[in-house]
Order: structure tokens, then C-alpha cells, then sequence
């Protein structure tokens, strides 16, 4: 008989849905059983923690009278399961990261893509991980909070663990600035404006719904602090250190992104000049995270590369990060693609996988 595992997964839209696909269809050595499942607005709950029938889960969601468990009702619930559980939170809510201290401190694991808990404050960040320390405490997996899919933390983690210094991180870790990048400044002269490439990744579904949201440069930013953090760097919140803005300061309080993109192309000369001087040096110009040990140093903002680089080949909206150590004096690259639903969703299931590895009884 397969060791089984109780699950309750938050969030079911575009990540928890490819999520709850994912982990349908997955040959696993365990039998993962969704006792909780929920939106902002209904939820399946399993009281008597059998498996709860997923064959129809979106419209039985969809049609359920159940109100979302409270954070302290889930938590109660929680520490009655059976069998070793684990909250799978596929939301960006910061009400929900706030409480994982708590889950965890009850022998609750926690696999997630949400970033709030991992970049906030500091404080936040040691009072989960001392409570995974704990000797009954549940396990946290976070791989899909920076790069989705690709094995970027997976990677930090080891090194470190294995006594490896970090020397330097750098990265391209925004699939939106990726593209818009890409197309915007290449190793052959182009006279592409900036607002046209950022209209087209609107189009293109690349950006948030506000290209502000990304443009902002406060997404990498928290991804930056993240790796920061692992790699022992205690930086207190994503915005203790700079942090280049894309947005002009005067369209920052525009209502609308249709007014935004309207307005855009009033301020191409402002980036365009950047790409000018990049062109004039034989590089090109790339929206950059980077944590410097040796300068003492986290930024997020521009930087110009050599064709030869490799941040200057990437293509289409590709995730790069270079990680330079002691041992690995030429970089380690990890490339691929570092956004969209199903790679995201795959990142948590392989955390879902990796910790039933660890609290079963295999």
C-alpha cells in the first residue's frame, strides 16, 4: 500500500488549477488526498478527511455553499488530520504567508509559490524557518517563488548546505522585462520604441493586466531578496536596497493601464537613450537582479552586456540566472522558461512530491 498524504490547497485559479490538473494525473509513489480545497468565495471540505472526488473539482467548487475555512479554522482542521499533511497555497495573499509560522510550528508542511512570506519582512522569514527547525516542525518548500519551475533555490540551497560560498548571484528574473528586453535592445540596431514593445507584451498576455505592476521593478525585487536570503545575506524587505523603477514618476498615479500605455511613449527617449549608449559600446541592455557578496551589494535595475553573455542570446521571455561560488568560478547558469501557469504549477507539485519523500514512511 502507498504511503498517503493529506493536502489542502488554496487557490484555484490559473496556478492552482493547472496545479490541481497536474497533481490529478501524476504517478506518484504516494496517494495524495485533497481534503481541503478553495477559492475566495467556496471551498470542498473533506471533515471526515476522506479523499474528496476530484473527477468534476471546478464545478463542484464553482457550485459549493461552503464558505473558505478561516486561517484558524484551516489550521485547527489541519492538526487533526490523520496523516501527515501538507498547505499547498497557490494565492499571493499576504493574510495567508503571515500564518505559516503557525502551520509549520504544528507539524504542518508548506509548499508554495507565493513570494509575500519569503521577501516581507525578515522577521517573517526566521520565525517560518525556525519553526521548520523545530524537531516536530513541518517542512517548507518555496522552489516556484523565484524562476516557476526552474531549480534556482533547489540549487542555492545545495551549495550552501554542501559548504559552498555564494560569491555572486545575477538574473534575468522577469519573463515580461525578459521579452520587452529582448525585442527592445538586441545585438543588431533596431529602432523599436520602448512603449510599442511594452504595448505588445500586454497583448501578448507577458505583463500583469497594469504593466506597472512589472515595470515597477518590485518583482524582482522580491525575488532578489529571496535568493539574497538564502544565500545569507540578511536583507530586511525588497525595498531596502534600489531598485530602478521603469515607470515614469509622472504616470505612476494614472487611474487605468490604458492611460498609461497611452502616455508611454511620451518617455521613450528616457530608455531609449540607455539603449543608444548600450549600442554605442557594442552591448545591449537587460533589466537586471544581483546580490554582490564581495561589495556588500543587492540591486535590481539596468545593466549592459556583450553579445557573447549570456543575458545578451536569451530569447523570447526565458529566465537566466548566473550563480558564481568558491568552487564554481565560472558561473553556473540555470536557463528556461521562468513564468506562465503550468511551469509555476509543476515547481509546486515537484515541492508537494519532495515532501512526501521526506515525512513518509518510505
Amino acid at each position: 500500500m502507498s504511503p498517503a498524504i493529506n493536502i489542502a490547497i488554496i487557490g484555484a485559479g490559473i496556478v492552482g488549477s493547472a496545479f490541481i490538473n497536474q497533481l490529478r494525473s501524476v504517478s506518484s509513489l504516494f496517494d495524495f488526498n485533497v481534503i481541503y480545497l478553495a477559492k475566495s468565495k467556496s471551498a470542498l471540505i473533506s471533515y471526515d478527511f476522506k479523499p474528496l472526488n476530484l473527477a468534476n473539482w471546478k464545478a463542484d467548487l464553482d457550485n459549493s455553499s461552503s464558505n473558505p475555512l478561516t486561517v484558524e479554522e484551516l489550521l485547527k482542521f489541519l492538526k487533526n488530520s490523520p496523516l501527515p499533511a501538507i498547505l499547498v497555497d497557490n494565492t499571493s495573499s499576504a493574510d495567508v504567508a503571515v500564518a505559516y509560522p503557525q502551520f509549520v510550528s504544528n507539524g504542518i508542511s508548506v509548499a508554495t509559490p507565493n513570494k509575500k512570506a519569503f521577501s516581507g519582512d525578515l522577521s517573517l522569514w526566521s520565525e517560518i524557518f525556525k519553526a521548520s527547525g523545530e524537531p516536530n516542525g513541518g517542512l517548507v518548500y518555496h522552489e516556484a517563488t523565484v524562476g516557476a519551475g526552474l531549480p534556482v533555490i533547489s540549487t542555492i540551497n545545495d551549495l550552501v548546505n554542501t559548504g559552498d560560498k555564494i560569491e555572486k548571484i545575477e538574473g534575468i528574473f522577469s519573463g515580461s522585462l525578459s521579452y520587452i528586453f529582448n525585442r527592445f535592445s538586441t545585438t543588431k540596431p533596431n529602432d523599436i520604441k520602448f512603449s510599442e514593445i511594452v504595448s505588445k507584451a500586454k497583448e501578448l498576455g507577458y505583463t500583469e493586466p497594469d504593466p506597472r505592476d512589472d515595470l515597477s521593478g518590485l518583482d524582482v525585487a522580491r525575488k532578489v531578496t529571496i535568493l539574497a536570503r538564502l544565500s545569507g545575506f540578511n536583507v530586511k524587505s525588497p525595498d531596502s536596497f534600489p531598485v530602478d523603477s521603469l515607470v515614469p514618476q509622472e504616470l505612476e498615479t494614472l487611474e487605468t493601464s490604458d492611460e498609461f500605455l497611452s502616455r508611454l511613449h511620451e518617455f521613450d527617449s528616457q530608455v531609449g537613450h540607455l539603449k543608444e549608449q548600450a549600442a554605442s559600446e557594442g552591448k545591449v541592455l537587460r533589466f537586471v537582479g544581483s546580490v554582490d557578496f564581495p561589495n556588500n551589494k543587492v540591486s535590481v535595475g539596468f545593466g549592459k552586456y556583450d553579445a557573447s553573455h549570456p543575458f545578451a542570446s536569451l530569447q523570447g521571455s526565458d529566465n537566466v540566472i548566473s550563480i558564481k561560488t568558491e568552487r564554481y568560478q565560472n558561473p553556473l547558469i540555470i536557463q528556461g522558461a521562468g513564468a506562465g501557469a503550468e511551469v509555476t504549477a509543476a515547481g509546486v507539485l515537484a515541492d508537494v512530491i519532495k515532501i512526501g519523500q521526506r515525512i513518509s514512511k518510505l
